[in-house]
């Protein structure tokens, strides 16, 4: 009789736990199919319009719930897509969100379309590590003996697999192809930083809350920018007078469906993943480690559709994170 209490508080911690580990698994799936669908779109398109465009249908996305939240607030007010109101100190924290999200970005995209997908997948797979390091430092968290395992096993794997990759290159063209590297290792530590913000966000405002308004706020910005892109190039095009070499505003038909396909799987990433964290059970280091697990669908694309070259190397680099993510899981 005394067990049945017992029983049914197992059952709901079990049950919990359950919720938002799946959530990190689907947002590792959704996250797996947001990198093919970037390389696939930044085959024959600038960085900046990829991104100013798949972030502007986002924004056209979220701006659905938005407006029912807004229209309709008694139906939407017991949804999972209600987007409660933000005071003014809540806006300038996602304003700074987004300023942190989109430099990732940003630095991300750059290094995918000069990189090969199965040397970015696993490089950024390492993220969870560097967010479990400023776990270390900003919140006072410990690592046991698995998650030292974990750290030490995945960096070492990373660090060799670089080094064999920059290598060939070293010689020839030191400034062609390392630069690249350099820009995805920026990529991957600003989005450490973006991850334990995301801790820090969701213990506090509402995540559908978070996530609108900074894909707004990410869409004005990645606007103005791309307008001046385009002024800065016209204005070059005018004066080389090559009236051949200017760009279309539109991009070629082909190249929407991807774009239009980087939005959604995002969007969908992003709100689980937040939707994860704001379980006061949930763990940073696990739900990191987890969404970043995605990064196989990436490198299983690049290897069997892609067919790039040299796949033992990075198929063993890949083995060697997922067996340091793996600890780190375990350890967590």
């Amino acid at each position: 009789m005394y067990l049945c209490p017992l029983k049914c508080q197992l059952s709901i911690i079990n049950y919990q736990l359950t919720m938002w580990t799946l959530l990190a698994f689907i947002s590792a799936l959704c996250l797996g199919c947001y990198d093919v669908s970037k390389k696939i779109a930044l085959r024959d398109n600038k960085v900046i319009d990829v991104l100013t465009i798949s972030i502007c249908v986002s924004a056209l996305i979220l701006s659905v719930p938005l407006l029912l939240s807004r229209l309709y607030p008694e139906m939407m007010a017991g949804s999972l897509l209600f987007v409660p109101r933000l005071d003014v100190q809540a806006h300038f924290f996602t304003l700074l969100k987004s300023v942190i999200v989109l430099s990732s970005w940003v630095f991300a995209y750059v290094s995918l379309k000069h990189l090969p997908i199965s040397v970015v997948s696993p490089m950024q797979a390492t993220r969870p590590m560097w967010t479990l390091v400023g776990a270390l430092l900003l919140f006072g968290e410990r690592l046991n003996a698995w998650q030292w395992a974990g750290v030490l096993i995945a960096i070492g794997t990373v660090f060799a697999f670089s080094f064999r990759q920059s290598h060939h290159s070293i010689i020839p063209s030191i400034h062609q192809s390392n630069k690249y590297y350099v820009t995805l290792a920026l990529a991957i530590l600003i989005g450490a930083c973006s991850g334990l913000y995301d801790k820090y966000l969701m213990r506090r405002y509402d995540h559908n809350a978070v996530q609108v308004y900074y894909t707004f706020y990410q869409a004005l910005m990645m606007l103005i920018v791309w307008g001046i892109d385009r002024v800065a190039e016209r204005a070059k095009t005018v004066s080389l007078n090559e009236q051949g070499a200017q760009r279309s505003l539109f991009l070629a038909p082909c190249s929407l469906l991807p774009i239009v396909l980087i939005s959604v799987f995002l969007v969908i990433s992003d709100n689980v993943y937040m939707l994860a964290l704001r379980d006061p059970d949930s763990m940073i280091a696990v739900v990191s480690t987890i969404r970043r697990g995605g990064t196989v669908i990436g490198f299983a694309y690049g290897l069997m559709f892609l067919h790039e070259k040299d796949p033992l190397p990075k198929l063993l680099c890949m083995l060697g994170i997922c067996i340091g993510l793996l600890c780190l899981a375990i350890g967590a």
